[in-house]
């Protein structure tokens, strides 16, 4: 039950709304037991995003993982989201920042797991 939330002052067309959720699908795979069959993908663009001052491209990436994953999975979540966001989007992989958040109280169908 992972949700990956990008915001980030970039226009996104359709299509790279597309690419972005499908490739975040395949990257979620990093940590061990998740998959796209159950990931949510949010995609905020042209957010009022200002990094270090400056308004230049740039993303704030939140992931929600239900469970909890090794710092090492993380990172490699990290790098894979990174390299999708320089490549679709042209964001410099030092104006990305991601944020994990781990828990046990995860709610679905009415009721928690």
């Amino acid at each position: 039950m992972p949700f990956i939330n990008v915001k980030t002052n970039a226009a996104v067309s359709e299509d790279k709304l597309n690419g972005i959720k499908s490739k975040l699908g395949e990257a979620i795979t990093a940590v061990p037991g998740k998959s796209e069959g159950w990931l949510m993908v949010g995609i905020e663009p042209e957010y009022k995003l200002w990094f270090k001052g400056d308004p230049a491209p740039a993303a704030m990436v939140e992931a929600a993982i239900y469970g909890s994953a090794s710092s090492s999975a993380l990172s490699e979540l990290t790098s894979r989201i990174t390299k999708i966001l320089n490549a679709e989007l042209g964001i410099a992989p030092n104006r990305i920042y991601v944020k994990y958040a781990q828990t046990d109280d995860w709610g679905w169908n009415g009721s928690n797991f």
